[in-house]
Order: C-alpha cells, then sequence, then structure tokens
C-alpha cells in the first residue's frame, strides 16, 4: 500500500467561498482545495479547528468533466492561483454559484449570477508582490503559508513582469507593476542590487523603489497617474470594463450631484465628472494620502470636482460629503476594500441617494452592506458580475440599489 492510500477520500460537495469545495469526513466540514464538486478525491488534512478541517486533493478518483490539465506547473504548490484546474467556462459559473450562495444566505435574495468573461485567462496581472526569502530565492508564497515557492515564471502575471523573479533581492516583499502604457516600476522595503543592468527597473541608489515614482494609466480617453504600490485594478480590461458598468448603472444625468465614495485616484470620478457636466457636481472622497494626492492631479481640471481627503466613514457622518455637494445627493457610487462598507451604511443611506451602485470585490462583504441597505429602503436592482481575475476565487461585482 502507498503512503497515500493511507489517506481518506472524500466525495465533494458544492463550492464554497474562497476557493475550495465542501465535504464531509466522518461527519465533519471539510474545506478541500484543489477539487470540483461531483468529484471523488483522496485528501490530505492540513490543518484542524473546533468546527471544520482544510485539506489538500492529492488524488482524483473519479474528476469531473470540467477539469482539465493546470498550464501552470506550480498549479497546488504556490497559493496564488485556486482554479488552475478548472475550465475557464467552469470557473465562472463557480464564481457565480459563489455570488448567489453569498445574497441567499446574507440577504435572502434569490438570484441566478452569470459572471461575464475578460480577456486573456492567463498573462492579466499587471501588479504582482513576489517574496524573497533569506536564500535569496524571488517567488510566491504557499497558500496560508509564509514558505516561498521558488518561481521561474507566474503564469498570471503579465509578460512585462516576467524577469521579477529572476532577481535578487534582500529578503522581504516586491511588487512589480506594469501599467497599460508600458510603464513600469518595483516597489519594496529591501535593498535593490547595484549591479542590476536593467534598464528603467533601478534607480541610482538602489534603494526601495526601482524605475518610476509612479506609473501612468490610459482609460478610454482619460489618464491616471498612480504612485508607486497605490490601487488600481490589475487586469488590464478591468478599469475600462468596471467604468462602463457603474456609469451604467448610476445613470447619471446632466446637473446631478454624485458622491464617490472610496475614490482612490479618481478612476470612476472622472467618468462622472463627464456624465454630470459643468452644471453637476461630484465630490470624491478618499482617505489613503498617496490616492488623494493623485487624485489632485488627476482630477484638477474639472471644475465640478470637489476633493476629501478623510475617511469615507467619518466624511459621512460628520456632514462634509454632503456639504461639499451642497446639500443635494442624488447618486452614490462606493468601491469599498474587500472588508466592505459596514460602517458607513447607516450614514449612507442618510444621503438619501436615488441609486447606489456599490463595486465589491467581496461577496460576502456585499451581500452583508446589501442587507443592511435593504433594512434602510433600498433594493436590489441589478448585478454583475466580472472575472476580473481569471485562475483565482476572486470575483468583482457592480450591484444597483434603488430607494424604495
Amino acid at each position: 500500500m502507498t503512503e497515500s492510500e493511507d489517506l481518506p477520500v472524500v466525495e465533494v460537495g458544492p463550492v464554497a467561498h474562497g476557493g475550495h469545495c465542501v465535504a464531509r469526513l466522518d461527519g465533519q466540514v471539510v474545506f478541500v482545495r484543489h477539487t470540483l464538486p461531483g468529484e471523488t478525491v483522496r485528501v490530505r488534512i492540513t490543518d484542524r479547528t473546533s468546527r471544520f478541517l482544510r485539506a489538500d486533493a492529492v488524488e482524483v478518483l473519479e474528476p469531473s468533466p470540467d477539469r482539465v490539465e493546470p498550464p501552470c506547473p506550480y498549479a497546488g504548490d504556490c497559493g496564488g492561483c485556486d482554479f488552475q484546474h478548472v475550465d475557464p467556462a467552469a470557473q465562472r459559473r463557480l464564481l457565480g454559484t459563489v455570488v448567489s450562495e453569498q445574497l441567499q444566505r446574507l440577504a435572502g435574495i434569490e438570484r441566478d449570477v452569470e459572471v461575464e468573461e475578460l480577456s486573456p485567462v492567463l498573462g492579466w496581472r499587471t501588479r504582482t508582490t513576489y517574496t524573497t526569502d533569506r536564500h535569496g530565492r524571488t517567488g510566491l508564497r504557499r497558500h496560508r503559508s509564509h514558505e516561498v515557492v521558488d518561481v521561474e515564471r507566474c503564469l498570471i502575471a503579465h509578460p512585462g513582469l516576467a524577469e521579477v523573479p529572476a532577481l535578487s533581492w534582500d529578503p522581504g516583499p516586491v511588487e512589480a507593476v506594469v501599467s497599460s502604457t508600458g510603464e513600469r516600476l518595483v516597489v519594496t522595503d529591501s535593498r535593490v542590487p547595484r549591479d542590476l543592468a536593467l534598464d528603467g527597473l533601478v534607480d541610482s541608489n538602489g534603494h526601495r523603489r526601482a524605475g518610476r515614482a509612479h506609473v501612468r494609466e490610459h482609460v478610454s480617453g482619460h489618464d491616471f497617474r498612480v504612485s508607486g504600490s497605490g490601487f488600481w485594478q490589475v487586469h488590464p480590461q478591468a478599469a475600462a470594463t468596471l467604468s462602463d458598468a457603474v456609469l451604467a448603472g448610476a445613470q447619471v444625468g446632466v446637473g446631478d450631484h454624485v458622491a464617490d465614495l472610496y475614490a482612490g485616484v479618481g478612476l470612476f470620478t472622472a467618468f462622472l465628472a463627464d456624465a454630470v457636466g459643468e452644471t453637476g457636481r461630484v465630490v470624491s472622497v478618499e482617505g489613503d494620502p498617496g490616492g488623494h494626492r493623485d487624485a489632485r492631479r488627476n482630477l484638477h481640471h474639472l471644475e465640478q470636482v470637489r476633493l476629501l481627503k478623510a475617511p469615507v466613514e467619518r466624511s459621512l457622518r460628520d456632514g462634509s460629503t454632503l456639504g461639499a455637494l451642497d446639500g443635494r445627493c442624488d447618486v452614490v457610487v462606493l468601491d469599498p476594500p474587500r472588508t466592505g462598507a459596514k460602517k458607513a451604511v447607516p450614514d449612507l443611506a442618510r444621503l438619501g441617494a436615488r441609486r447606489l451602485v456599490y463595486v465589491a470585490c467581496d461577496p460576502a462583504a456585499l451581500a452583508r452592506d446589501v442587507a443592511a441597505l435593504q433594512e434602510r429602503g433600498y433594493r436590489l436592482d441589478s448585478l454583475r458580475a466580472f472575472a476580473l481575475f481569471p485562475m483565482t476565487h476572486h470575483v468583482e461585482c457592480v450591484a444597483v440599489l434603488v430607494s424604495t
């Protein structure tokens, strides 16, 4: 008998939020990675808690028809991807199931969700954080681990970042960025080797930031400066796709007053300003100092825009958001961090906007906040979901809520 034959066998149930599927072993819930609903797999337990187990599928005894050979040789070892073993169309179905399940469980909303495809499904990640271990090997972390997997090339990383893992750094994170205009930078707290001979990647001092201090992004006629490791969508098609979806959902008219919350460097603000025209008003609220500085540079030419540097929750609570809109708010756009907008929801509802457009990268946080907004006079009108992170369990949603 081989070592693997000593391991338990489970029948795999539905997909769950987080890149794993649910199974049961001796009556206990097991969250299993590297598998698919309906499969029979042999598993290795990787973690135990009082409520559930975590496991990796190490042998597939009865495969799903949606299973494919992973294109990446590090699949199952590196923690960067969840679904390399899943056909891309099936990946989107799994993501849609996850969004639907979170809406039903947390908000009581029954809704089928179709996740829209973005291409490419490989070579898309324009911002990637690598890690260097104490031996100078640069790679990516294992799932739920600080251990570094030595990666020669990450297949979901943009081709412009392909050479970064070959560099020799001090231990620590190394964030590599390539913009839509082809500009590149590397941000690190480590020291960059002085003898590194790569044009455009290393500054003269060999410290902290290699290449430019910022990059320029171009989206549908607008240019945006993004400094260092500031927030920007990582898929090349994401910024334009989300901007179009937000504008379609917001239904902003000339003269409207709009609040753009968690606005970052001003991506949505710029297009909302175009829509409201010179007689309208858009207030762009961002608490991160770097994001606010970039927004000032990106939006300074738009006289209908007001900028607030403040945490969104505080700006709503103290009335500064509504004050910047001259006391009237027709539409709200919000793009909160992964944790959602839980603390902002009560004051957000009191703005009295006719429409809320909520951009969410976590379906559980979105469903929780939708439930809270339903209690405050809003209903979910429409929802679009996008596969902005192919090969991973992450999914982006644009939800439109209307006042009842």
